[in-house]
C-alpha cells in the first residue's frame, strides 16, 4: 500500500498507467516486463519514499513532518459551567453525574460523594410540589438539606423532599443514619429524573468556590413512573477544577 498525500499522491497516480501497460497481453499470453521498465519502476517508487515517511510511523501516531501540536487551551469557567449543567440535565442521577465529573476532573483522590446533613427547620412542600409528587395534603413527607462533598470540595447543596412510604424500610434507615447520598440509596428503584426548572444567577467572570453556578429543580420517579422525591439543587463554584478554598 502506498502512504501518500498531496503532491506525492499525484505522483503515485502517474505510475498506475505505467503498471497497466506492463501487464498487456499478446495472443492471450501475458508478456514479461522488459528489464529497463522494471528498473524504471523501482527508481520511481524509491523516489517517493523520502517524501512520505513509513506506514509504521503513521500507525504509531508519530509526526512525519511539521511542528508538534500546541497543547489545547484550558476551558473557560463559563464553558466548564455549561458542561457540568449539560451533564446533570442528561443524567438520571445527579449523584453519579457529579461523581463522574469529580473523577474526570480529578477534584479529589476518591471521587465518591458524601452527603453532609445541614440541621435546618423543616420546609413544608407547596401544593404544587405535592401535585407533582401525586400525593394528598396529609401524605407524610420527609425533608432534608444536604451538602454533597467530593473530598474537601462542596460541589452542591440540595433541598430534598421524599415520600418515605415509596422507599423501602432499609432505604429510609440508611437516609436517617448515614451520610450516603440520596441517589446512591435509591438506586435500586432505577429512578428517572425529570427537570422542572433551571435557573442561572448573575455570574462573575471567574466564580469563587462558594458562588452559585446554577440551580436545578427535578422530580425523581421509579422505573414504573411513580414519583417519590423532589429536589432543588444549587451547584457551587467548588465544582470547577480551578476553584480552590
Amino acid at each position: 500500500m502506498l502512504w501518500h498525500t498531496g503532491k506525492s499522491f499525484r505522483h503515485a497516480l502517474c505510475i498506475s498507467p505505467y503498471l497497466a501497460r506492463d501487464r498487456s497481453t499478446r495472443d492471450g499470453h501475458r508478456t514479461r516486463q522488459p528489464a529497463f521498465r522494471r528498473w524504471a519502476l523501482r527508481v520511481a517508487l524509491a523516489a517517493l519514499v523520502p517524501m512520505t515517511g513509513s506506514p509504521s510511523s503513521a500507525r504509531d501516531g508519530a509526526s512525519v513532518s511539521g511542528p508538534a501540536a500546541a497543547p489545547a487551551p484550558a476551558e473557560s469557567p463559563q464553558a466548564l459551567i455549561a458542561s457540568l449543567r449539560s451533564r446533570i440535565l442528561a443524567a438520571h442521577s445527579a449523584t453519579f453525574a457529579l461523581e463522574s465529573w469529580c473523577a474526570d476532573h480529578k477534584l479529589a483522590g476518591d471521587p465518591h460523594l458524601v452527603a453532609e446533613r445541614i440541621p435546618v427547620a423543616d420546609k413544608p412542600l407547596t401544593a404544587v410540589q405535592r401535585a407533582r409528587l401525586a400525593i394528598g395534603p396529609d401524605e407524610p413527607v420527609r425533608y432534608r438539606r444536604v451538602r454533597l462533598a467530593c473530598g474537601d470540595r462542596v460541589l452542591s447543596e440540595a433541598d430534598n423532599w421524599y415520600v418515605p412510604a415509596r422507599l423501602t424500610p432499609e432505604m429510609n434507615a440508611t437516609l436517617d443514619s448515614t451520610r450516603t447520598p440520596f441517589g446512591r440509596v435509591v438506586r435500586p428503584l432505577a429512578p428517572v429524573r425529570d427537570t422542572v426548572a433551571v435557573r442561572a444567577p448573575d455570574q462573575r467572570t471567574d466564580p469563587g468556590p462558594d458562588d452559585p453556578l446554577f440551580e436545578i429543580d427535578a422530580v425523581l420517579s421509579t422505573a414504573a413512573g411513580e414519583p417519590f422525591c423532589e429536589v432543588v439543587e444549587t451547584y457551587l463554584g467548588s465544582a470547577l477544577p480551578r476553584a480552590s478554598r
